[in-house]
């Protein structure tokens, strides 16, 4: 079995967004989505619904993001 970076979506209110993919990335959206699915003993979730997930977990392992948030939040002396 995969071990997938996504756990299983949580079911909370949907929100509606509209977004141009390439046909490749929503195929493999299409895929994770069944695959997630299957590990879950669920039928596949809309794959639309993997965004934010994804996203989130992208943005929650960037190192480089990480370090540039807290510098950027940091106090700063005044001038």
């Amino acid at each position: 079995m995969a071990k997938l970076k996504l756990g299983p979506i949580a079911d909370d209110k949907p929100v509606k967004v509209t977004v141009e993919l390439p046909a490749s990335l929503h195929r493999d959206l299409t895929t994770y989505a069944e695959i997630l699915g299957r590990e879950a003993g669920q039928p596949a979730t809309d794959p639309v619904r993997l965004i934010v997930p994804m996203l989130e977990r992208f943005i929650a392992t960037d190192r480089g993001f990480a370090k540039a948030k807290q510098a950027d939040s940091s106090p700063r002396p005044p001038a």
